[in-house]
């Protein structure tokens, strides 16, 4: 028997004992690909903003701390959820994938609830689908056009996108509707409406998972679904990565929906601005980056996928969630929205079928959807704040 040295004793690493431990390896692969390279800014910015708060330093720098923490986050969170989808199949790990997409926003929307900001997680959800539609998908066709005559991606993909779109349309106006043909007024509270709202959130989540039967089991050969991606590190050590930074997120939402208000006040800026311009941006700053990186490699389908379909997932499943959830909180949230908010998302709807229902599309028609987008965050900047 030869006698083999320890290690241990050696100024170098021992994988002998490190390897016999599967909780240490899954956590060691974690730490890794949760704080390798860029995203080890992520616990500087977050606890650096729990730190200001802590110190009740400016609202303005601990929103803005707190925001920029939100997006490496986002960016973690997404790449710890296609880690683990790899090990469920195309089927099951697509599934995962689309129902984790939005996370970062439906944690906020959690946290913003339950602290009684329902108007601004309302505005968010809206700003949301605005901005994946317009300023995600404008932005992808822009940069992928250029250099290139034009752009193809599937039509039926994007007409199956569209018709959900319609569906989340439908969800937005009848709630209002109902509101003014019945009281004259769009109050936001109220027992009724909280029942309208709860019985169509429940069916927007049913209409969500049949749609994920359609793509992703029935009718998956028609939208070219890229769902393969080989896994880099363990399952255990994707699921730790998925939790540790879920809390992490669920931290720094807690910091930012702290300090809005006052954020709000002192820049001047109204609740549904803040909400419809500056959050929903910070929480798609990642498919912001994916579909122009996805684009600019000639692969409009998933850029498509990734900004139509992450607008259907925050109207479909993201919304009528929070307003399940809002009902074991202090004050449920409704579907009842602000007029403006109804109308710029069925422009949006609107501008993005006419650019896409041919699935062609060019940097010209990118630059008119981010022009719409543009726009329209100017009329909300100037729209004054709701009296008292």
């Amino acid at each position: 028997m030869s006698y083999q040295v320890p290690c241990c004793v050696l100024p170098l690493p021992c994988p002998n004992l490190m390897s016999t431990d599967p909780y240490q390896r899954s956590a060691k692969g974690a730490l890794g690909f949760s704080f390798g390279g860029w995203k080890l800014s992520i616990i500087p910015l977050v606890f650096g903003a729990l730190f200001l708060r802590v110190l009740n330093i400016n609202p303005i720098l601990v929103f803005a701390v707190a925001a920029a923490g939100l997006i490496p986050l986002a960016a973690l969170i997404g790449q710890a959820t296609e880690e683990l989808a790899g090990y469920f199949g195309a089927t099951a790990g697509g599934i995962l994938n689309a129902a984790l997409g939005n996370i970062t926003e439906l944690i906020f929307g959690i946290v913003a609830t339950w602290a009684g900001q329902a108007e601004i997680v309302k505005a968010s959800i809206t700003g949301s689908i605005i901005g994946n539609l317009l300023l995600v998908f404008g932005l992808a066709a822009l940069a992928g056009g250029i250099g290139r005559e034009k752009l193809s991606f599937s039509q039926f993909a994007a007409g199956a996108n569209l018709s959900m779109l319609f569906l989340a349309v439908v969800a937005l106006v009848m709630p209002a509707l109902f509101q003014l043909s019945v009281y004259g007024s769009l109050p936001a509270a109220g027992a009724r409406i909280e029942r309208l709202s709860l019985w169509t959130a429940a069916v927007l989540l049913l209409s969500y998972f049949a749609s994920l039967v359609f793509a992703f089991r029935t009718h998956r050969n028609l939208f070219r679904l890229n769902i393969g991606k080989t896994p880099e590190i363990s399952k255990a050590a994707a699921a730790t990565s998925l939790i540790f930074a879920s809390a992490l997120a669920t931290l720094a939402s807690d910091i930012l929906v702290s300090q809005v208000n006052a954020a709000t006040r002192s820049l001047g800026w109204t609740p549904l601005f803040m909400g419809l311009v500056v959050i929903s941006t910070i929480g798609n700053a990642t498919e912001h980056s994916s579909a122009v990186i996805l684009a600019r490699h000639d692969q409009m389908d998933l850029a498509l996928t990734v900004a139509v379909g992450s607008s259907i997932q925050i109207a479909l499943f993201v919304a009528p969630l929070l307003v399940v959830l809002s009902q074991f909180g202090l004050a449920p949230m409704s579907l009842v929205f602000h007029p403006l908010e109804i109308a710029a998302v069925i422009l949006s709807v609107g501008a993005v079928a006419l650019v896409s229902m041919d699935g062609e599309t060019h940097w010209f028609e990118g630059l008119q959807l981010l022009s719409v987008y543009l726009i329209l965050a100017v009329f909300f900047y100037y729209l004054p704040a709701a009296g008292p």
